[in-house]
């Protein structure tokens, strides 16, 4: 299975889920999951969507400009960086962001994230 390829798919997947339903994130965390986000460290699959959930905006718009993938150790996880800008209803300029995923395989043949850092890129 090629990672860039891999890579892509989770890429377009997790940012229109995120976009249109952030709950239905959970089915990418596990209880080991961790996310940092903004520098605030949560870990589980259920308190990661919580605080996604629980963001101060309804709706927003990613707009990736860059997905860079490498192979993670001998388990077949794949690190995953992402780069972008992120909109949000009402705003007139987006917000960059970059955001790196640590994706793990499941028995099952897919991925789910092991690691999540979110940080937003202030100019």
């Amino acid at each position: 299975m090629d990672p860039d390829t891999v890579a892509k798919a989770f890429v377009d997947h997790y940012y229109s889920t995120f976009d249109t339903n952030r709950a239905g994130l959970a089915n990418l965390y596990q209880e080991a999951s961790m996310l940092s986000f903004e520098g605030v460290q949560i870990q589980g699959a259920q308190s990661i969507v919580g605080k996604l959930t629980s963001l101060p905006f309804q709706q927003c718009k990613h707009d990736i400009n860059t997905v860079d993938c490498q192979p993670s150790g001998p388990a077949g996880g794949m690190l995953v960086f992402v780069s972008g800008n992120l909109q949000l209803p009402g705003e007139q300029h987006a917000l960059k962001f970059s955001q790196m995923f640590h994706l793990m395989p499941t028995p099952q043949g897919s991925f789910y994230v092991l690691n999540d850092i979110f940080r937003l890129n202030y100019a």
